[in-house]
């Protein structure tokens, strides 16, 4: 096959990859998180709905207003990270489907009135969205640590007030201090989480 990633690539997104619990005093700049969402977005899916929201906080005074919502095991490193993402999901999205899925002038009309439709379509390809966060963060040399871990009725009375947008998970990034890493849990093999039929 041609077009394939070389190991150190894989490696570098997956098999060395870990979950960062602490950070280096090192900046990440606007220009990489836009970079960083210009590769994330190209990321599939259903329908092209794009339903991701994402808000970089990149202040101590934006970090500030997230703090009362974490478990206290994730405080300290999420001052000390450069960014801390709340990746959240738009139960609006399908209102983007006229620009987003244009060959189809009727999909916008599949989700009117169906909020359960609207909300695991929402969150579904929101979590995706998530997952491409992490796998392009690392593929552009970020380092990521991405939790659950805090109080998402705070989180979304804090930055999402209207209730269109709904926070899914959160993700802290930067450079990681490899000292604090722990070490890695196993995974299941294929056996146990594959079937072949």
């Amino acid at each position: 096959m041609e077009n394939l990633l070389n190991p150190a690539a894989l490696d570098v997104v997956f098999r060395t990859a870990r979950t960062q619990n602490g950070w280096l005093d090192k900046p990440v700049s606007d220009g990489q998180l836009q970079e960083l969402y210009e590769l994330l977005r190209h990321g599939p899916t259903s329908m092209n709905t794009c339903p991701a929201r994402f808000v970089f906080l990149r202040t101590p005074e934006a970090k500030a207003r997230l703090l009362p919502a974490l478990a206290p095991g994730n405080v300290d490193k999420t001052k000390s990270a450069p960014v801390s993402v709340i990746v959240g999901y738009d139960r609006r999205f399908h209102e983007k489907l006229p620009t987003l899925f244009p060959h189809r002038p009727e999909a916008r009309a599949i989700f009117d009135g169906k909020p359960e439709l609207i909300e695991s379509t929402a969150f579904r390809n929101g979590s995706l969205q998530g997952a491409y966060l992490i796998i392009a963060a690392r593929a552009l040399g970020l380092d990521c640590g991405p939790m659950s871990g805090f109080d998402a009725a705070k989180v979304n009375s804090e930055f999402f007030p209207d209730g269109d947008i709904v926070v899914n998970f959160l993700c802290n990034l930067g450079y990681g201090d490899s000292s604090k890493v722990l070490d890695r849990l196993p995974r299941l093999s294929f056996d146990e989480a594959c079937s072949l039929l």
